[in-house]
């Protein structure tokens, strides 16, 4: 083994590599020959700013110059203690997958290289105290050759060669190439990285905005915190989004999830008594490395992650939530641009649901504003001579002699009375509060049935199977309830419906045993057109599904429209 002295300047700094190319002038024949294939090499290393096309760029050129057979570069991991990231070339990904998990760097040869960063050349890498040896399905390797590469002064990585074609060692030759490429792939990494961390502020940035036009739009609570969770998975590249908000009962409950698969969690409430929950309620980020291992993880949903950043939502000292990026098992924890970005990206995101929640405020006023005058209306004129009508109908009644006449005037009035019940029902649904919600499954299916009836102008039928109010739990009723909403919503805006039958059938059996209750609301509107906007019946199927059931759609009454919504109860 021998061990290249450290060189006086920064490798990775332009003076290191003009210094370290003007020593190979005096050199041997063969170093003079392989001059312009080394001059070619850091060009090639040269061009280009993504990073990891950077890296791959580098291993590929450094094989080619030293005639190695294998080539890596690791990445340093921010705190120093082992490698972040590894890009090879020479090992195929068949192979790869063969051998599986990638070193860490916290053991052996690799761990060494990087925590005392000088050349290293060895002629059998299994002689070296240092080396653990390698896992199954790796291929051979025997010679060795690593140099450090430092960006900007500071360690980035190691270039790691090992097997020299034709059976031989790594030579003081190659070790003075490789070094002039290590200095010129500093200079190559510093400048993909700042190309990468503007890169990465601008979609940053981007994703901020489109958030902040999704809330600022007017669409649904719902969707804009959907796009919340979207943007945030896409941007921060996790496994997850996940938006939380306070619940009632104390914690958080997940109220969006951005997910490549069906995920089960919407609805779910994380206890209070939770320690990460405590520390986001307090206004803190919670940073996880390994949620499988973590203590403070007390749900099972997060066994399926690993790395796990956790921020609240704030704005002007107030917490409306939290924002969950989990990583899968296995990938690399977030770096500290990564941190401060979301992070950036969670204030962004606060603020504008503090925008859209004010906005949506003056709507609400508005909207009551409106109701409160036209249930004084309901009640002052149109109760009143719906009252005058029916007394002038019992007098005519009363002085008619034909029984037939009689007995139409009286149905007449009979209609009457009932339509004027109906008046008082809407007009107290018009002047109920938000808070006032009823417990009972039953009721509340009816104040939402008895709320849709004034935008509608008619009041939709409704018909319940089974014991509704015993058997259905809070979760899926607070579901079914929002659903039902959603559907009413959609028939009034989309639909020009005159008649809408509503169902809340207790007694479904799904195909694989569970009880289930089923919301069916059919219409008889224009139907759904082709290319017409659907979000709401994603945003149903998307409620069902968290919870284990399914929505979908189909003909309606005489050609509207029949919306299903079924979960386990």
């Amino acid at each position: 083994m021998s061990v290249a002295p450290a060189s006086p300047d920064p490798v990775g700094s332009p003076d290191a590599a003009t210094r370290t190319t003007r020593g190979l002038h005096g050199l041997s024949t063969e170093v003079t020959a392989r001059v312009p294939q080394l001059l070619e090499a850091m060009r090639s290393v040269g061009t280009g700013l993504e990073l990891h096309s950077t890296l791959n760029r580098i291993c590929e050129t450094a094989a080619e110059l030293a005639d190695a057979r294998y080539a890596a570069v690791g990445v340093v991991a921010e705190d120093g203690k082992g490698i972040a990231d590894l890009v090879y070339h020479g090992v195929d990904e068949g192979t790869a997958r063969l051998i599986g998990r990638l070193p860490d760097g916290h053991k052996g040869l690799l761990g060494a290289l990087i925590h005392d960063p000088e050349p290293v050349q060895l002629a059998n890498v299994a002689d070296d105290p240092r080396s653990c040896g390698f896992p199954e399905h790796h291929p051979p390797m025997r010679s060795f050759l690593g140099v450090p590469i430092r960006v900007h002064g500071e360690i980035f990585g190691n270039l790691y060669l090992t097997e020299k074609r034709g059976g031989g060692p790594f030579n003081d030759d190659d070790l003075n190439m490789v070094r002039v490429l290590a200095a010129e792939a500093g200079i190559a990494i510093g400048n993909a990285r700042l190309y990468e961390a503007a890169h990465q502020r601008e979609r940053w940035i981007d994703g901020s905005v489109a958030v902040t036009r999704a809330l600022l739009s007017g669409s649904d609570a719902e969707d804009a915190l959907q796009v919340v969770a979207e943007q945030a998975r896409r941007l921060s590249g996790s496994a997850a989004g996940i938006v939380l908000l306070p619940a009632e009962e104390g914690g958080l409950e997940i109220v969006a999830v951005a997910s490549e698969r069906r995920s089960k969690a919407l609805g779910f409430v994380i206890p209070p008594e939770s320690e990460v929950v405590a520390e986001l309620l307090d206004g803190e980020p919670v940073f996880v490395e390994d949620a499988t291992t973590d203590a403070r993880m007390l749900t099972d949903l997060a066994r399926d992650y690993g790395p796990v950043m956790m921020l609240p939502l704030q704005s002007d000292g107030r917490l409306l939530g939290a924002l969950v990026l989990p990583r899968a098992q296995g990938e690399r924890s977030f770096t500290e641009a990564e941190r401060t970005l979301a992070a950036q990206f969670a204030s962004q995101a606060a603020l504008a649901l503090m925008m859209a929640e004010a906005q949506r405020d003056r709507e609400r006023l508005a909207v009551y504003e409106d109701r409160d005058r036209i249930a004084r209306d309901l009640h002052d004129l149109v109760i009143q001579r719906l009252f005058a009508t029916g007394m002038l109908l019992e007098s005519a009644q009363r002085r008619s002699v034909v029984p037939e006449v009689q007995e139409g005037v009286g149905k007449a009035v009979d209609e009457l009375d009932v339509t004027i019940q109906e008046i008082r029902t809407a007009i107290f649904a018009l002047r109920q509060g938000p808070a006032e919600v009823p417990s009972g499954l039953r009721t509340r299916v009816l104040r939402e049935i008895n709320m849709a009836a004034v935008p509608l102008g008619f009041k939709p039928g409704h018909r319940f199977i089974g014991p509704v109010d015993t058997v259905v739990g809070e979760l899926a009723g607070k579901n079914l309830i929002a659903a039902l909403r959603e559907a009413l919503s959609n028939a009034f805006r989309h639909s020009g419906a005159s008649r809408i039958d509503v169902v809340v059938d207790a007694t479904v059996q799904l195909p694989d045993g569970r009880q289930a209750v089923r919301l069916t609301v059919a219409d008889d509107g224009v139907g759904i057109p082709d290319g017409g906007r659907r979000s709401g019946l994603r945003n149903l199927k998307r409620r069902a599904e968290s919870l284990g059931g399914d929505s979908w759609y189909g003909p309606g009454i005489g050609g509207g429209t029949t919306v299903v919504w079924q979960a386990p109860h």
